[in-house]
C-alpha cells in the first residue's frame, strides 16, 4: 500500500515540478528616461538629444533629434504601444531632420518589446524587426 501511495506523490511531483519550469515574460519598467541609440536599424548621429521618456500615468515625451514630441504609451507585459500626438516643428540640419523622420516613423509600429541582458530595450514591430534600441540614462 506504501509503494503505490508512494508511486502517486513521485509522480504528481514530478509532473507539478515540469509545470513550474516555464517562465512568465518578466514585466519590463520603462518608467524613465532613455536615450535612442538606433532607429531602423542605423546608429543615431553622436551627441544627438534623441531620447524617450516614459511617465507613470501613460504619457510619452522626448526628443527625436531635432525637435520635442509628445504623446501616449500603452503597457500590458511585454506589449508596447506609442503614439505620438504632436511635436514642435523647429528646422535642424538635413541629417537631424532625416533622424528625426525614421524616429517618428518608428513608433507606431512598434508592438512589443524585449529587454537585453545588458538592460538596452529593444522595441519591436509584428514581425520581430528591432525598430529602436534604448538605453537607460
Amino acid at each position: 500500500m506504501i509503494k503505490p501511495l508512494f508511486t502517486a506523490c513521485l509522480v504528481i511531483f514530478t509532473l507539478g515540478a515540469c509545470q513550474s519550469t516555464t517562465q512568465q515574460a518578466e514585466e519590463i519598467n520603462l518608467i524613465g528616461d532613455w536615450h535612442i541609440e538606433t532607429v531602423l536599424s542605423n546608429a543615431v548621429i553622436d551627441h544627438s538629444p534623441a531620447q524617450m521618456n516614459f511617465a507613470e500615468d501613460g504619457k510619452l515625451t522626448g526628443n527625436n533629434s531635432c525637435n520635442q514630441f509628445f504623446g501616449d504609451y500603452s503597457q500590458q507585459q511585454n506589449q508596447l504601444s506609442l503614439s505620438s500626438a504632436g511635436a514642435t516643428r523647429m528646422a535642424c540640419v538635413d541629417v537631424l531632420m532625416q533622424q528625426e523622420q525614421s524616429i517618428m516613423k518608428a513608433m507606431p509600429l512598434v508592438v512589443k518589446m524585449t529587454q537585453s541582458k545588458s538592460g538596452k530595450l529593444l522595441l519591436k514591430s509584428e514581425d520581430g524587426a528591432t525598430l529602436l534600441v534604448l538605453t537607460k540614462k
